[in-house]
């Protein structure tokens, strides 16, 4: 039987159409979020208009700032101190990569924790090592709000995440081995590994779960997969133009739940960066009352 596919599109789409109730209490002036882009990468360009797409869709005013590659490290830190001392923006999301030559991490450190959406500030990852309150890195909540939402259990599974990257592979194995981060139900038990370890495919058999973020195409083979076992797919790589994930295609036969990609995890990145957005603007005192009924039903709890 197919595995169950974890469709990470409904999910954004069911989070948007909430943020859209949220906004439209906003008191104005209107909620805004901004972007920083860096040069002309192809799918920098598509994945921050995608971003702007959605956040008008749900009337969320966009500021673009757009920069040469050229640019030099002190100018794009400050376009970046600029908007976090601008009390009319609410969001920023610095889209990475950045050009070989800029440190995305000195530029990183510009934002306004507060206003810090994608989580991926020093002061945002210390935040969720001490698990307090703080924005989590939305690629990594996104997987976790899949997983709860179809009823994958995490309590006592073991848990193999491929990949060490700053943004989802480490924030993501803190999250799933952290009892609150489970949803109240325990904790995972996780192996951390990276994509040319020695014995990955044996722990990936006795996994319960696979997280893939190693950026290797097909990396995770079918005959790896527990039968049974739920697969997400969060590798990014480009085969002849085409967005491949890290996960062999005939998983579908193997897993009993997959998160391909795309279509999994990756839409979920878009509706969490906005929906930080909308909870920072609240922080903020742009918003009336607690929240809608979204946040009855978050994994992640802190934000």
């Amino acid at each position: 039987m197919p595995a169950v596919i974890l469709d990470g599109r409904a999910r954004r789409d069911e989070i948007l159409e909430s943020l859209r109730a949220e906004v439209e209490a906003c008191d104005r002036p209107r909620i805004t979020f901004a972007t920083v882009l860096v040069g002309d990468d192809e799918a920098s360009v598509r994945y921050v208009g995608l971003k702007h797409a959605a956040a008008e869709r749900i009337g969320i005013s966009v500021r673009g700032v757009r920069l040469p590659e050229s640019v030099s490290q002190r100018a794009l830190e400050g376009e970046i101190l600029a908007l976090s001392t601008d009390s009319s923006v609410h969001g920023i999301l610095l889209q990475l990569p950045l050009p070989v030559g800029l440190d995305d991490v000195a530029a990183a450190s510009c934002i306004d924790p507060a206003k810090d959406v994608d989580g991926m500030t020093a002061f945002s990852l210390g935040q969720l090592v001490r698990d307090a309150p703080g924005h989590r890195p939305c690629t990594a909540v996104g997987v976790l709000d899949l997983l709860h939402r179809y009823g994958v259990p995490l309590a006592g599974r073991r848990a193999v995440v491929v990949g060490r990257g700053h943004m989802v592979a480490m924030p993501l194995a803190l999250m799933l081995a952290a009892p609150r981060e489970a949803g109240g139900e325990g904790c995972a038990a996780v192996t951390v590994m990276d994509a040319d370890a020695d014995g990955l495919a044996g722990a990936c058999r006795g996994a319960d779960l696979i997280v893939s973020d190693a950026g290797h195409p097909h990396l995770v083979r079918a005959e790896w997969i527990k039968r049974g076992a739920t697969v997400v797919d969060v590798g990014v790589s480009f085969v002849e133009g085409k967005l491949t994930g890290d996960v062999d295609p005939r998983a579908v036969e193997v897993a009993g739940a997959l998160a391909p990609n795309p279509g999994g995890a990756g839409p979920m990145t878009v509706a969490l960066l906005l929906r930080n957005t909308v909870e920072a603007a609240r922080s903020a005192g742009l918003l009336r009352g607690p929240g809608g009924a979204e946040g009855t039903d978050r994994p992640t709890g802190r934000g």
